[in-house]
Order: structure tokens, then C-alpha cells, then sequence
């Protein structure tokens, strides 16, 4: 036995105490409160300017989904009627987050109970990993549901190291036990909104020094943790014990088709609700520019008449059905450091694809070139927005991956810029793309409007000679320390 004096001589201890400096056990659902990704709420602070539905658009999509989670589908076969999974898709720009926001606002409003996750890329770190999902859905069921909360804390002294479990082992243990071990009376069904769930970036815990000596790369792909969601999701849909409707929104990526469409369980799902022609998203667009050239009119004192209604319907033939598109052009005239609205809608309307073709993303390809074009040093400023966002191009690692949120504007100013003002000088042409933060402002992270610019400039063919790959970010990044 080692002795904790192994040099002392002829020591006598007449009087030993030991006190206990381990840490108190405390509230464990103050414990999963604090592992929660409060960014990811409907209604947080995070997605205070998040997009919502525009009054009178996307009407029958938000009336679909929503007659879902209270009252089934009336037309549908008795089996049918019990199914508790639900997936609404569309490509980029089609308007899923404000389409899910705005369902989450009307349950809010209505007193149906909506736990919900917003997923998203650009965001904070705990909304871009599953690290938090399931801690996070179960802090809300015991809000919603008070009589959980015994059964959630006892799970989680039983089990001190749940959340380092899977996925599967904590949906279990924080929600469907509790579920089972007490009764749950609803007369109207709540609902679990996940949004963005294709935006979820793979959670990576290999030893890098093991890769290198292997030579093999052991890094996850985002579709084995977007699966592993969706399967616990399901199976949780499938308990009887569970009250609530799903509803996820995502793009039709393959391991979300894969899911959806496999005969296997085909059946445990609602029919998948797509956004598509059926929904007229033209008539929403309309409705969307009108409103938000009428207020630019008023801003601005311009003439009822502006635009023409032949200027209207060329901007929705460019919009091919994306709302994305219609937001960037109002954003561009209404944000644009130079030049009257009718001037900068001039310019919107001189860009053309260089080859418009069948791609629904020409027009918005061509618009990003041009307004991507704006600031003095085009390069540099693509640069900035690959930092900005944290994934740099060709690769799924996250530079900001060990930082418990998204670092401050003026952090990454003080990390990137050589100059006092090198921040406006690069980026104040691109306030329609990016949330720019005042300059006095400590806390507020850069904020990109869409996802969809990313999928521009991380592709080559689409944004052509402003590429930037990703060792010209690492250089760059390197440059700057």
C-alpha cells in the first residue's frame, strides 16, 4: 500500500478528517434544462427574425398540416386514422421553416401543446447536432405534460450517464417510460414539430490520431444521425403510450426519401405532403412581393402603381416557385447601400442565367452572382461567408464544433479583419444575403438569411469563377491568427 507521506518519519496523526468536496446532487430537471438547445424552440430568442408565413400565403399547407394534428385526415381509411408521422418536403426556398413556424404560432394560439426542434446549419451548435434533441423534446413534454416530471427526474438519477447514450436508450428513458407510467388524458392531440432535420450535421467521435495511423477516414456522414432521428421518432409514433403527432419538414435528401418510401413501414405513415404546383405557390409569391412593394411605396412615397403588374409577374416567373427568391430581391432593394428602389430594381431585373435552361435555381443562381459581385474584393468576401458559417466547402467538419454557441460578430471581426472597419468594407453589400450586426454590438453572431446560398457557393458549377475551396479557407483562417 503507498503511503500519502512515503518520506515522513515518526509522524503520529491524532485526528483525520475527511471532507467531501464532490458536487451535490441537485434538481435534475434543472440538469436536463441545462442541456437543452434553447435556440431550437419555436419561439426563442435565436429565431426572433426567423421567417414566418406572410398573412394570407401558404393558407391551404398550414389549414393541411394543421387539421392533421387535431383531427386526422377525415378521409382517410380507419388504419390510417391512428398514424402519428408526418412529412412535409420541398426543395431549397420553398418555404418549410415559415411554413412550420407559422403551424407552431397556431398551436400556441389554440392551446394545442407543440414541443418543437428547429434544426439549422447556420445556427447555433446544439441546433446542428442531435446532442440536444432528445433532452430537449423531453424538457418541453414536462412542460406541457407537468405529471411527467417525477418520472423524468427519476430516470435520469438512476441513470447518470443517459445522456451519454444513444439515442434510442434516451428517447426511452425520458420519454416513453414516463409516457407508460402515467396516464396521459388529451382531448385535443399535441404535436412534435421537427424542422430543417436534413440540416443536422453528423456528431463525430473518432480519435483523429487513429485515422491518420490507419489511414482510413472514420468520419460519420450527417445521414447516420438524420436516420438514427428518424428512427427513434418512428418509434415513438409506433408506442401506444404516445400521445402526439410528428411532423417533420425536410428536404426530399435520400435518406429521407429511403425512409418514407421503404414498403417495409410505408404504412406507419401519413401520405407525405409536398410542396409542389398542387399548393400554387405562385399566388402566395404574389401576394408576398405586393405587400412588401407596398410598403417600400410608403417608405419611400413612391406611386401606387409601382411596380406594374408586368413587372410583378416577371419576378414571379424568375421565382420559380421559390419564396427565397422573392425575400432576396425585396431584402436587396431595401437593404442596398446605393441607389433608389426603382434603380435597384432595375438591376434585378437586367440579371439573366447565362444558360436559364429547366434549372429552377437559374434566376436565384444568377441574382447571388450579382449581388456577390458588390463588394470591392468578391473572393475575400465569399471567404468571409464560408468562416462565417463554420463548415467550410468539401467537408462536414465544423471549425466552431467546441464552442457552445456561435462566436459573436465582433469576435470573428477582431479574428479576420486587418483593419478597423475591414467587416464593412467586405460584407456591406451583402446585408440582403447576411445579417450584419451594428458594430458596437458584442454579442449577436453574423445570421445567413437561407441555407440555399451555401448550396451556391459550395458548388463549382454554380457560382463559377467566385469559388472558393476549402484550403483557400483554411489559409485564409490560418492567415488571420
Amino acid at each position: 500500500m503507498t503511503s500519502f507521506f512515503p518520506d515522513a518519519r515518526d509522524v503520529s496523526v491524532n485526528e483525520f478528517k475527511v471532507i467531501n468536496v464532490s458536487p451535490s446532487v441537485g434538481d435534475p430537471l434543472n440538469d436536463l434544462a441545462s442541456r437543452i438547445a434553447t435556440g431550437a424552440l419555436h419561439d426563442s430568442d435565436e429565431r426572433c427574425d426567423a421567417p414566418m408565413c406572410h398573412p394570407e400565403t401558404r393558407v391551404a399547407v398550414q389549414e393541411e398540416i394543421y387539421s392533421w394534428i387535431v383531427h386526422s385526415d377525415p378521409l382517410a381509411d380507419p388504419a390510417q386514422k391512428t398514424v402519428k408521422m408526418k412529412w412535409v418536403t420541398g426543395p431549397a426556398g420553398t418555404g418549410k421553416s415559415a411554413i412550420m413556424g407559422s403551424v407552431a404560432d397556431t398551436c400556441k394560439q389554440n392551446g394545442v401543446p407543440a414541443v418543437t426542434f428547429f434544426f439549422a446549419s447556420y445556427a447555433s451548435p446544439d441546433r446542428r447536432r442531435k446532442t440536444a434533441f432528445i433532452p430537449t423534446l423531453a424538457y418541453q413534454l414536462t412542460e406541457h405534460l407537468p405529471a411527467l416530471k417525477n418520472s423524468v427526474a427519476q430516470a435520469m438519477r438512476d441513470k447518470p450517464l443517459l445522456f451519454k447514450k444513444n439515442l434510442r436508450v434516451q428517447m426511452e428513458a425520458l420519454i416513453l417510460t414516463p409516457l407508460r407510467q402515467v396516464a396521459v388524458e388529451s382531448n385535443v392531440p399535441g404535436v412534435v414539430l421537427i424542422d430543417g432535420l436534413d440540416e443536422c450535421e453528423a456528431e463525430q467521435f473518432f480519435d483523429s490520431h487513429v485515422a491518420s495511423r490507419t489511414g482510413k477516414s472514420m468520419e460519420r456522414e450527417k445521414g447516420e444521425d438524420q436516420l438514427e432521428i428518424l428512427q427513434v421518432l418512428r418509434e415513438a409514433a409506433l408506442d401506444p403510450a404516445f400521445p402526439f403527432r410528428i411532423v417533420i419538414a425536410s428536404r426530399p435528401e435520400r435518406v429521407f426519401r429511403e425512409f418514407f418510401n421503404n414498403e417495409n413501414h410505408k404504412s406507419s405513415f401519413a401520405p407525405s405532403l409536398v410542396l409542389d404546383e398542387k399548393y400554387n405557390p405562385n399566388a402566395d409569391i404574389i401576394l408576398f412581393l405586393q405587400a412588401k412593394f407596398s410598403e417600400i411605396r410608403r417608405r419611400y412615397n413612391l406611386s401606387p402603381s409601382w411596380p406594374s403588374q408586368e413587372i410583378l409577374a416577371i419576378l414571379l416567373d424568375q421565382a420559380s416557385g421559390q419564396f427565397i427568391y422573392a425575400a432576396t430581391v425585396v431584402r436587396y432593394i431595401t437593404t442596398a447601400r446605393h441607389g433608389n428602389p426603382q434603380t435597384l430594381l432595375d438591376c434585378v431585373l437586367k440579371v439573366k442565367p447565362a444558360s436559364p435552361g429547366t434549372n429552377p435555381f437559374s434566376h436565384l443562381d444568377a441574382f447571388y452572382t450579382h449581388i456577390l459581385q458588390s463588394p470591392p474584393d468578391r473572393i475575400l468576401a465569399v471567404k468571409w461567408l464560408w468562416i462565417i458559417q463554420g463548415v467550410l466547402p468539401e467537408t462536414s467538419y465544423n471549425i466552431f464544433v467546441y464552442m457552445e454557441s456561435k462566436p459573436a460578430a465582433f469576435l470573428l471581426n477582431l479574428l479576420l479583419q486587418t483593419d478597423t472597419g475591414n467587416a464593412e468594407y467586405v460584407l456591406g453589400d451583402l446585408h440582403s444575403l447576411i445579417d450584419v450586426p451594428p458594430s458596437d454590438d458584442l454579442e449577436t453572431p453574423y445570421r445567413p438569411y437561407h441555407k440555399s446560398l451555401y448550396d451556391f457557393l459550395g458548388s463549382e458549377d454554380r457560382c463559377g469563377p467566385i469559388y472558393v475551396g476549402n484550403m483557400q479557407c483554411i489559409e485564409f483562417l490560418w492567415g488571420s491568427y
